[in-house]
């Protein structure tokens, strides 16, 4: 059965009867699940991971990896899964490094991770790494790591477009040591360097000369996760220099992890708790995580919840208001979307700021909220770094997705409220979110 099969082009977002009541599995976080990958390909030793999120990005970072000789081999533990033991989910992935080698070829997708994770990791390959991917691909920036690694002393083809597609020649190994770039368009700059930095001969000293950088929980998590794998590791909110980085040069541990849920994959979840004037548990919320997620708590209690983390994981509450909220999403930019989808339903205005690089995530996500949430019949206005967004009574009507995860699941929330919202292939939501569409309509127990 094909995938158009079971979702088609428009699909009608389920309009909520009542408040929700409802407990919410959330998968693993795309983002610790990709970063786990790079780190235990470049292990010295084998790793497991467990609970790993199996998504569009996080099977082409898989397969990309395999792709240049990493052994990734997929087990279902079905005895796990009884015991509630720490693969309850019943699966892990066991990776087993191994010299890693060329000629490859590897489909990115339309995953920031990936193509920007990725070209590191090749240069450490014997051979040719060829990279490629969706068109939107094309228009993403990847200029800051191509540049740096050059200035490194790897050789890449990529016709001087900064941009995919391209080709690393790995000589397996590089030199590394201090290089300066631009990361304000994609925090995953700083993050792509540092991953590798272990592995290569001097290790890396990565210095931001742009303006503010985005996303800074990405780097703290990625800071988190190579000490955690034995890197050391100097940053500035430890006491070092601003704005640098440096990882000296190490093997890297092999580690047994298990991933925590995706936080920002939790969003819509939330999100109709408060819509719904409802109640939503996600088990296993982290007490403590750099997950840009987490900032959910604040931001959803501002606009008219409330939560409570115990250990059985987060529960939240909706108070059957929604307040308009002025927040600056520079460091969440992620969680744009779905805070947009509220706030069209709220009761007074919203000003979202500090997000002006959405433009360059998987489509311009300013640009596409404005249209898609005006065309319902709101009022939104794209600022320089954000959106102004008035609520006004919405109607149905076919919200775009522009192959966006993210725009699928606003969308999904506008139609808890909404009748007659259809969204444009919700499909998209397997990038992140395998199975949205069924534990959507199993939330509102349909």
């Amino acid at each position: 059965m094909t995938e158009s099969s079971v979702h088609p082009a428009l699909w009608p977002a389920p309009h909520a009867s009542g408040a929700v009541d409802a407990t919410v599995t959330v998968p693993g976080s795309k983002s610790v699940t990709n970063r786990a990958l790079v780190l235990a390909s470049l292990a010295a030793e084998p790793g497991w991971l467990r609970r790993p999120l199996r998504s569009r990005d996080t099977l082409l970072m898989a397969q990309a990896l395999r792709a240049m000789g990493v052994g990734i081999e997929e087990m279902v533990s079905s005895s796990s899964a009884v015991q509630g033991g720490p693969d309850a989910t019943g699966e892990a992935w066991r990776i087993i490094p191994a010299g890693l080698h060329g000629p490859a070829t590897i489909d990115v997708g339309n995953a920031g991770t990936v193509m920007r994770f990725l070209p590191p990791v090749a240069t450490l390959a014997d051979g040719p790494v060829h990279f490629d991917g969706d068109p939107r691909s094309y228009e993403r920036p990847l200029n800051g790591v191509i540049d740096a690694l050059r200035a490194l002393g790897a050789r890449i083809d990529d016709g001087g477009r900064g941009a995919l597609p391209l080709t690393v020649h790995g000589g397996g190994a590089l030199d590394g040591g201090p290089v300066a770039i631009d990361a304000s368009s994609s925090s995953q700059f700083v993050s792509a360097l540092l991953l590798s930095g272990p592995r290569f001969n001097q290790g890396v000293e990565v210095r931001h000369t742009g303006s503010a950088l985005p996303s800074m929980p990405h780097i703290r998590m990625t800071v988190d996760m190579l000490r955690a794998v034995g890197a050391q590791v100097d940053e500035p909110e430890t006491g070092g220099e601003p704005n640098v980085w440096r990882v000296s040069p190490s093997a890297l541990l092999g580690r047994d992890l298990t991933i925590e849920p995706d936080l920002s994959n939790a969003q819509p979840f939330l999100a109709a708790a408060l819509v719904t004037g409802g109640r939503v548990t996600v088990p296993d919320w982290p007490e403590r995580t750099t997950q840009p997620g987490d900032a959910l708590r604040e931001i959803f209690t501002a606009m008219g919840g409330s939560c409570e983390l115990t250990e059985r994981g987060l529960t939240f509450t909706g108070s059957g208001r929604i307040h308009g909220i002025d927040v600056d999403l520079s460091e969440v930019g992620e969680l744009t979307p779905g805070i947009a989808a509220v706030a069209a339903l709220a009761d007074s205005p919203s000003t979202l700021s500090g997000v002006a690089h959405l433009r360059l995530h998987e489509t311009d996500r300013l640009a596409a909220l404005t249209k898609e949430i005006n065309e319902l019949g709101g009022d939104v206005t794209e600022t320089a770094d954000g959106l102004r967004i008035r609520p006004r009574p919405l109607h149905g009507g076919v919200f775009h997705t522009y192959d966006d995860h993210r725009m699928a699941t606003a969308g999904s929330v506008i139609g808890l409220a909404v009748p007659g919202v259809e969204i444009e292939n919700v499909s998209t939501t397997a990038k992140t979110l395998p199975d949205f569409p069924d534990m959507w309509t199993g939330m509102l127990g349909a």
